[in-house]
């Protein structure tokens, strides 16, 4: 079972999360912030993974603290649930357009973290949440998950529809990316190791 629990504790958040890689899209997100509770439910749907997320954060603070650490435990679930790597095929990509928008992710978990997001609309408002927290989110997944991930909007005119592409395309570049490869004996590296 490609399955993780993660809880974190911090003087900032209090997290528990519990990831399957082999789902259906199932669980329940409550993250205290509507937004962000949207976006998780169109990532779990759109890879088919199940995900449960309960955080408590310092929201009378801001959302920063909050949306990170959900994308750290995030991270550690996913590394966690992935174990060696073994079978899977490594590499995602999906293209996906929301109405006007058009939007795509390239993935590797191939043990290297880093992040890029290009979008017009970093430092716009989606009601009250900052869409720069999107980035925030994924560079967090990047790092404790091990993986690689390219982030792209080519164009876009509703902010909401852009951060609806983005998360879309990336759960369906990771539903790629996790998946059994029925050629791949050994891990996919010429490493041996990822």
């Amino acid at each position: 079972m490609r399955t993780a629990e993660i809880e974190r504790n911090t003087k900032e958040t209090k997290i528990k999360l519990s990831l399957n890689l082999d789902g259906s899209g199932e669980g329940t997100v409550d993250t205290g912030i509507g937004f962000f509770n949207h976006m998780l439910e169109l990532l779990k749907k759109h890879a088919l993974i199940d995900l449960s997320v309960k955080a408590d954060g310092d929201l009378d603070v801001d959302y920063h603290h909050t949306v990170e650490d959900v994308g750290l435990v995030l991270g550690q679930a996913l590394n966690q649930a992935l174990g060696d790597r073994r079978g899977i095929t490594r590499y995602g990509f999906a293209s996906v357009p929301m109405d006007e928008a058009l939007c795509e992710a390239s993935l590797d978990l191939g043990g290297r973290p880093f992040m890029v997001l290009s979008s017009g609309k970093k430092h716009l408002m989606v009601r009250d949440f900052e869409v720069k927290l999107i980035e925030e989110f994924f560079r967090a997944v990047s790092v404790e998950g091990r993986l690689n991930i390219h982030l792209r909007e080519i164009y876009g005119d509703e902010t909401h529809h852009v951060c609806e592409g983005l998360f879309k395309s990336f759960a369906r570049a990771l539903r790629q990316a996790v998946a059994a490869d029925s050629r791949e004996t050994g891990v996919p590296s010429s490493k041996g190791v990822l």
